[in-house]
């Protein structure tokens, strides 16, 4: 049996909407992959970490390729389910973008120090594209793709609902948005499973929210479970 790939998104748009109004859904109504499932959790307001474990624990019976996914990202790669496959057999989580390395007190995948200092570029790995629609209004060249890295942004993951359940990983439920995917690293990185990027065009429609208090409240929770 071919394997099925799971799309997992939550949005604050309602069924109806999503696929007009969110930058994933629009992409999804053009092209959506032959073997595709979509789990979407419209008007939604829990955080993304619950909402991805229950696809996990779902996939136990039925499992999947799951793809965890922002609904503000716009997928201009026609092939894209394809190469998720195709990544999936050189790393068993991937993403988008991410830093081969990891340090101590890091506070979030691109930076080095709480003064949000950028890693340097032979550290970083990944393309994404930032703006409202395609071609993006700029282009973040972060390094070479198809890296081995410790840590992944979370705008996008893949990893097969096997390898989750098989080593016990699970997003933790304490960081609502911000630091589950670094937190979800590290978990990773704990139980051994092989992380890298790859190249699969999207559009990110936002940048992040670095130094906001919910941010930093995430940071000092990451802290407190990690020591560094």
């Amino acid at each position: 049996m071919r394997e099925k790939l799971r799309i997992v998104c939550a949005t604050r748009e309602t069924p109806e909407r999503f696929f007009t109004a969110t930058a994933l859904g629009q992409s999804l109504a053009l092209y959506n992959f032959p073997r595709a499932e979509i789990r979407l959790h419209a008007n939604n307001a829990r955080g993304l970490p619950s909402i991805y474990n229950e696809a996990i624990a779902e996939a136990a019976t039925d499992p999947a390729v799951l793809v965890f996914v922002h609904d503000d990202i716009h997928l201009c790669d026609f092939y894209w389910g394809s190469h998720v496959f195709n990544a999936l057999q050189s790393f068993e989580v991937v993403g988008l973008a991410g830093n081969r390395r990891r340090l101590p007190r890091q506070p979030a995948w691109a930076f080095i120090d709480e003064q949000f200092t950028w890693d340097a570029a032979e550290n970083l790995s990944g393309i994404v594209g930032h703006g409202k629609g395609f071609p993006p209004s700029h282009l973040s060249v972060f390094g070479p793709p198809g890296q081995a890295v410790k840590l992944l942004d979370g705008l996008l993951l893949a990893v097969r609902s096997q390898t989750l359940i098989a080593h016990a990983i699970r997003f933790d439920e304490q960081f609502a948005f911000h630091f589950y995917d670094l937190d979800f690293c590290r978990r990773c990185e704990q139980q051994g499973v092989r992380m890298g990027t790859w190249s699969i065009s999207v559009v990110h429609e936002s940048g992040g929210n670095f130094a906001s208090p919910a941010w930093r409240a995430g940071y000092e929770r990451y802290l407190a479970k990690w020591g560094d």
